[in-house]
C-alpha cells in the first residue's frame, strides 16, 4: 500500500494493532492510554469496570505520558487519557485533543531513591550517588517521562545534575528503571513510590524526595475528544474516581490529591 494512501488514524490503528494494546473484536470496546505507573492499579480498576459492563471489552496501551500524548496528537484512536504529568496533557488540552470538562485530577504520586535489594553499596541518600563507586544511576528519559522530569528536578534541586551526568542512564519509561534496578543492572533508581511498592521484593527504598524538590506530582484524566465510544469511556473515568476505584488506587500507594 502506497504511504500516501495510509492516514495517520489507519497507522495508529496498525500499530496498536501490532503492539497488542488494541486486538480485533466484533462488539462495543474502549482504549484506555495510561502512564505506565498506573497499570497494576488500573488492570485492577479493569475487572470492576468490566462487571458492570460485561458486554464492553476495556483495551489498554501503557507507556510513557510524553510518547502516549503524541500517539494521540498522531490521531491513535484512544478514549480515555491518564497521564503522570500535568505537561502532558496540558498540551493536549490546548490542541483541542481531550474534552476538557471531563478533565480530573485524581491521584498523586512520590518521587523515591532505590537500589537493587541484592546490592551491598551503601547508598544511603541522594547524596551517595556521587561516590565513586556508583557508576550508574537510572532515571526516565525527561523529555518524554514525566518520572524522569521529576527525577530531573530533584536532581537539579540537590545540585547533583551536574556532578553525575556520567552516570546516568535515561529508560523509555519509568518501568524501564524499575527492572534495571530489580534486575541489579544499575547501581540506583529513581522512580514513583507506587513502582517501589510493585516489585518490593526486589528494590529497597534508601529515600524519599526532599519536599519542595520536584514540580507536585498529580495525575489528569480525560476523555479524549475523538472517542467514538465516548459514553462508554465516560462511564469507565466514573469508575476510577468511584469510591472502589480510589480505594484501589490507594492499595497500590497512589495518594489523595489535596
Amino acid at each position: 500500500m502506497s504511504k500516501r494512501f495510509l492516514n495517520q488514524p489507519v497507522l495508529w490503528l496498525l500499530v496498536l494493532l501490532a503492539t497488542g494494546a488494541i486486538d480485533v473484536y466484533a462488539g462495543e470496546q474502549i482504549t484506555v492510554s495510561a502512564a505506565i505507573s498506573l497499570k497494576n492499579a488500573f488492570e485492577d480498576i479493569a475487572v470492576l469496570y468490566e462487571k458492570r459492563h460485561p458486554d464492553i471489552k476495556l483495551l489498554f496501551n501503557f507507556g510513557a505520558s510524553g510518547d502516549l500524548a503524541r500517539q494521540i496528537e498522531g490521531g491513535a484512536p484512544v478514549d480515555v487519557f491518564a497521564s503522570a504529568a500535568q505537561k502532558d496533557m496540558d498540551q493536549l488540552d490546548q490542541k483541542g485533543f481531550i474534552e476538557r470538562s471531563t478533565r480530573k485530577n485524581f491521584v498523586g504520586n512520590t518521587v523515591v531513591l532505590i537500589k537493587p535489594a541484592s546490592s551491598g553499596m551503601d547508598i544511603r541518600g541522594f547524596e551517595d550517588l556521587l561516590k565513586p563507586g556508583v557508576k550508574m544511576v537510572a532515571i526516565g528519559n525527561p523529555k518524554t517521562v514525566p518520572a524522569g522530569r521529576y527525577a530531573q528536578e530533584v536532581l537539579i534541586s540537590l545540585k547533583l545534575w551536574d556532578s553525575i551526568p556520567g552516570k546516568i542512564v535515561f529508560t523509555e519509561n519509568v518501568r524501564q528503571v524499575l527492572d534495571y534496578i530489580a534486575k541489579n543492572e544499575a547501581d540506583a533508581g529513581i522512580v514513583y513510590a507506587t513502582d517501589a511498592m510493585v516489585r518490593a521484593r526486589e528494590v529497597v527504598v534508601i529515600a524519599r524526595a526532599p519536599s519542595g524538590s520536584h514540580t507536585p506530582i498529580v495525575y489528569p484524566l480525560a476523555l479524549v475528544a475523538a472517542s467514538t465510544h465516548a459514553d462508554a469511556a465516560r462511564d469507565f473515568i466514573k469508575v476510577i474516581l468511584s469510591d472502589e476505584g480510589m480505594k484501589t488506587l490507594q492499595k497500590y500507594g497512589f495518594e489523595p490529591v489535596r
